[in-house]
């Protein structure tokens, strides 16, 4: 964690960082490479956004890596994907471990082969004691069906006569999604250019401060982390209310 001077140096740090990475593909053409080598680049930023988070004092890092419409790419690449998550969850569990990052995956496991949901439960099951970064990667995830199974969720408890229609708020629908023991993201930022949201994270962003970046995912870095973070100190969160001038 960072001292007050450092703290102080940074400006306000969000405590939930979202990140929707995006631009491997273009990253890779732009070079004249396979997209395989874009997606193997990225998953090196994703080291050092997580090294950054920790060194910054950031508490919950979450990260977009698959959604449930990549599962409609050729099933060469969709392999690849699954390969560097493979490779990925078995390489960084013990940095993970060592460094007191905390390990959460959301999104349909149903989708995913049999080894890759036990690396989950494994890395899951290591890092859960850890105090440090919450690290949470969106794996086969999509915001929209996550709100249709909280809504059936509800509507089964309410079947069952667990809730009443009056209890039905927003802090109560937010316990039936896979984020309900994260707080709202904070920040959330997109690469590559592109400026859309892309199905992630739809009603956890309501107030989040959106900052779209034109930097292809395999290029962010340390100082784009910092960059970031220090645009999300200059802005004023009014949730709705005036400003405070």
């Amino acid at each position: 964690m960072l001292d007050a001077s450092a703290k102080q140096r940074f400006g306000a740090l969000p405590a939930h960082i979202a990140i929707i990475m995006d631009g491997n593909g273009r990253w890779a053409q732009s070079r004249g490479l396979p997209r395989i080598a874009g997606h193997r680049e990225g998953a090196e930023a994703v080291r050092r956004a997580v090294e950054g988070c920790r060194e910054m004092g950031v508490s919950y890092l979450t990260l977009f890596a698959f959604s449930s419409e990549n599962w409609k790419r050729p099933a060469s690449e969709v392999d690849d994907l699954m390969g560097l998550l493979r490779l990925y969850l078995r390489r960084e569990i013990n940095e993970l471990a060592r460094n007191g990052v905390r390990l959460k995956i959301i999104g349909d496991r149903s989708r995913l082969s049999n080894d890759i949901t036990d690396l989950i439960n494994q890395g899951e099951e290591r890092t859960r004691h850890n105090s440090g970064l919450t690290l949470t990667i969106a794996i086969s995830y999509g915001a929209q069906a996550e709100i249709v199974q909280a809504v059936r969720r509800i509507a089964a408890a309410h079947k069952r006569g667990e809730i009443e229609l009056e209890e039905i708020d927003e802090r109560l629908f937010s316990g039936y999604l896979y984020t309900s023991e994260l707080p709202d993201p904070d920040l959330l930022i997109r690469t590559s250019g592109e400026q859309r949201l892309s199905n992630f994270m739809l009603w956890q962003a309501a107030y989040a401060e959106l900052l779209f970046m034109d930097v292809f995912w395999p290029d962010f870095d340390k100082n784009c982390l910092q960059w970031a973070i220090d645009q999300f100190g200059a802005r004023e969160r009014r949730y709705g209310a005036t400003t405070s001038a």
